[in-house]
């Protein structure tokens, strides 16, 4: 490190151990110090990640590629692992789950996330068509076991559909730059699937790879015929005729509901589910009865009291008005996690009913079976 670089640290350290202390918790009672840094350091903060968005790309005509830089109490990420997002929109902190896509390895720290605006999708619509350079958002440490192992698999099949590609190409760009400094020589074969080649996020530097790097197989599948992949149509099991020795890789899959159901019945079949780790970056469908919901649902903490719609607990509770902490809203970040002090739920993913005792819930995949009470 140079002379400079350790003189700016030392200076960094000593503004943070003096901005920690109790005189200037004191000083800055009630509002914290944060508040009052923030108006001249925006992403500084004793505690929390914040990062402030630095370039903005358009791979394709429905997503946006956002480079963040992110303050010192950022730890960093496992390719394949996802963070939780917050921005400001109307007023309102709004939260949802993005998977880095760059690699561990890149050098100049910055984060990459990629973010396709779904029709239903209120954040992801917004950060497509709003976001700006300069703006500062909040960001949660890296979450999640969907990940590369420490051990490196010698053969790895990465298997993605749609904006699933950002979690598997954090993997694929990970795996190469380990391969550039000599400490990777395995197998990868990449098999990703988009309705055509316009909707194909990363698709010139999936070409560039597989072009430079000759342990890397790249297979594209597109649902629209004449598309110049070298695989037509949905997944199928005769595509894996194009995958060498696919019974022998560690599988890392990250893709729409139906094409991840796809790959789990034909892998499990062949007896080889322990080989397939799984990442979901949409929920299935949820089952809602509307039509013969009964009892009410009590929230115990806030003092109000709504009658049972049908909808899931977490819809419920934003329509009495209330804001309850939430993330991804599909029962993967556990954001949304809160008490059910009495009552039955029934997960929607599963049709599991719980019991009706005390317990922690995910509000955002149960729905009420009856009157409910939660500690919200």
């Amino acid at each position: 490190m140079s002379a400079t670089a350790l003189r700016t640290s030392f200076i960094s350290q000593g503004l943070r151990r003096a901005l920690s202390s109790r005189i200037a918790a004191t000083l800055a009672y009630p509002h914290g110090v944060d508040r009052y840094v923030e108006s001249f350091a925006p992403t500084y903060s004793l505690s929390e990640v914040r990062a402030e968005v630095t370039a903005l790309r358009h791979q394709t005509d429905d997503s946006v590629t956002m480079t963040l830089r992110p303050n010192g109490n950022w730890q960093g990420f496992r390719a394949g692992q996802y963070l939780r997002l917050t921005v400001e929109i109307n007023g309102v902190r709004r939260s949802r789950c993005y998977s880095p896509a760059n690699s561990v390895h890149a050098a100049d720290g910055l984060i990459e996330l990629t973010v396709k605006a779904h029709a239903g999708g209120f954040v992801s619509k917004y950060l497509q068509q709003n976001l700006r350079v300069g703006t500062i958002v909040g960001l949660s440490q890296a979450e999640g076991a969907f990940a590369l192992p420490e051990m490196r698999p010698s053969r790895v099949l990465l298997i993605s559909g749609g904006s699933g590609i950002t979690p598997v190409m954090a993997m694929l760009r990970t795996l190469c730059d380990e391969g550039r400094y000599g400490s990777y020589r395995g197998q990868i074969t990449f098999l990703h699937y988009s309705n055509a080649a316009k909707d194909q996020i990363y698709a010139a530097e999936l070409t560039e790879i597989a072009a430079r790097y000759p342990n890397v197989q790249l297979l594209r599948g597109y649902v629209e015929t004449n598309q110049g992949g070298e695989l037509n149509g949905r997944f199928c099991r005769a595509h894996l005729n194009a995958v060498p020795d696919y019974a022998e890789a560690e599988t890392f899959l990250c893709g729409p509901p139906g094409m991840m159901k796809a790959v789990q019945k034909l892998w499990a079949d062949e007896g080889l589910a322990e080989r397939l780790h799984l990442e979901h970056f949409a929920a299935a469908p949820a089952v809602i009865d509307t039509a013969n919901a009964e009892g009410e649902v009590r929230f115990a903490r806030s003092e109000r009291l709504a009658r049972n719609s049908g909808g899931t607990l977490l819809d419920q509770a934003e329509a009495a008005g209330l804001k309850p902490e939430s993330g991804c809203r599909m029962g993967i970040c556990h954001a949304c996690t809160c008490r059910k002090t009495s009552g039955r739920v029934r997960d929607t993913r599963t049709g599991e009913i719980s019991d009706a005792g005390e317990g922690d819930i995910q509000i955002c995949i149960s729905v009420p079976v009856g009157t409910v009470t939660l500690d919200i």
